[in-house]
């Protein structure tokens, strides 16, 4: 097995431009498929026979594969000659953030403004979207059945905030924002509010003929590039990293174990959800049934049974990989105040004992001499105790599957923020502790 190069800055400088080209769930998975290809990665359908015939098509015998399924990806890697039985080596993440997505009659307006009808999707800081530059972007679906990415990366729409002279008490006793009446944007002016206006529009913009889209997952983003930032640029704001800093991280990863990867105990895997932010059930969530028929179609197609797949995921960890909360320099009470983890002092290790993380002792022994091989400092994460603990894909994982699952991630600021912001360092020392996790 030949060693895998080695992340460093330009890892950071790559994600950078990942997080710019992946506006939408859809987006990014397009995006993390081009590169796996790129490496040699070959798609399989879901709806193909995957047995043991050697075709460009068949998910069995060695090489890398993958499956897309709306806004989630799974790929894999198969060493030469690996047995049926070979357990997995998962990194987990997911391709969702919290924003303003569409609704189904789009169309709407008031007093001579013409404005886009949005629901709030996951948690979002909904302050964070007021009077910023939002375009606009997702997936079509047409009359036969085919889809279409669309991304309008221009200052398209804007939420704008009230004006202080309006709202005096807003700096003495906050600002209170009602979901449907205060977040929905502007895009223009007229009286004329008209059904159909917004997709005609998107049509136009994509090439479509008029009439074509019948079906739309549309979502807004900030227009605003990620960008170093601070006196010695130590800092990387951006949007979307929670939770794309993981799925990218794990894309390189794998790709990289991919490229020396004959000799490896595990069959490396990349599993990226859509959801997570709103529970994880659906069809591409976490808590759906994609990973493991993925993983049982792999074993099955490769002459495994049911006893090799029940060996395979007996031996089988997941690095559930999302972000957390480095400690806040104004808030810092907010924190536990003997688990401060700080930016660019390596990932994070989050545990929490009422499970709504999934490390114990023994993950976290797994998670330490990865780092320990890749020479990469980690730190631990965990709630005060008087406040409410996130959660993960992580237990899901861990419960649907019968997997053993740790939960790691990259310490950030201004989580669901349109706009967080990471240390440098963190996501390429990320990236190299899941290549040696992959590893074995």
């Amino acid at each position: 097995m030949s060693e895998p190069s080695r992340f460093d800055r330009g890892h950071t400088d790559d994600l950078m431009s990942f997080l710019a080209a992946s506006p939408s769930p859809y987006h990014a998975v397009a995006n993390a498929a081009e590169r796996l290809e790129k490496a040699g990665f070959r798609q399989v359908a879901e709806t193909d026979a995957w047995d043991a015939v050697t075709s460009a098509a068949s998910a069995a015998g060695s090489g890398g594969r993958f499956v897309l399924r709306g806004g989630a990806i799974v790929a894999w890697y198969v060493p030469e000659g690996a047995a049926p039985h070979t357990p997995f080596r998962i990194v987990g993440a997911h391709t969702d953030s919290p924003n303003l997505r569409v609704k189904p009659l789009p169309d709407t307006g008031a007093h001579g403004w013409r404005q886009v009808a949005v629901e709030i999707y996951g948690g979002p800081l909904l302050n964070s979207w007021l009077d910023r530059d939002l375009g606009l972007a997702g997936r079509l679906t047409l009359r036969d059945g085919t889809t279409r990415l669309v991304n309008i990366d221009r200052p398209l729409l804007r939420v704008p905030q009230l004006a202080i002279h309006l709202d005096r008490s807003v700096s003495s006793e906050g600002l209170k924002l009602d979901k449907q009446r205060h977040l929905q944007p502007i895009w223009g002016l007229g009286n004329d509010v008209r059904d159909g206006d917004l997709i005609a529009f998107l049509e136009s913009e994509s090439g479509i003929p008029a009439g074509e889209v019948t079906g739309w997952d549309l979502m807004v983003h900030s227009v605003e590039p990620p960008a170093y930032l601070g006196r010695d640029k130590e800092l990387v704001a951006g949007p979307r990293m929670d939770n794309l800093l993981s799925v990218h991280a794990g894309v390189a990863a794998l790709t990289a174990v991919a490229t020396g990867g004959e000799g490896l105990p595990y069959i490396p895997v990349l599993a990226a959800f859509d959801h997570e932010e709103n529970g994880s059930q659906s069809d591409t969530g976490a808590d759906g049934p994609l990973l493991g028929g993925v993983l049982e179609r792999s074993v099955f197609a490769r002459g495994g049974s049911y006893e090799d797949r029940a060996r395979a995921f007996a031996g089988t960890v997941c690095l559930s990989s999302d972000t957390g909360h480095a400690v806040h320099p104004n808030y810092a009470e907010r924190h536990d105040p003997t688990h401060h983890p700080r930016v660019n002092g390596g990932p994070i290790l989050k545990v929490n004992v009422n499970n709504r993380y999934a490390t114990d002792g023994s993950g976290r022994a797994v998670w330490s001499a990865a780092c320990e091989k890749a020479n990469v400092p980690f730190q631990s994460f965990v709630s005060n105790n008087s406040m409410p603990c996130g959660t993960t894909i992580g237990p899901i994982t861990a419960a649907r599957h019968g997997i053993r699952t740790v939960d790691i991630g990259v310490a950030i600021l201004s989580m669901h923020s349109a706009r967080e912001l990471c240390g440098v360092d963190d996501p390429f020392l990320l990236a190299n502790a899941l290549v040696a996790f992959l590893e074995g």
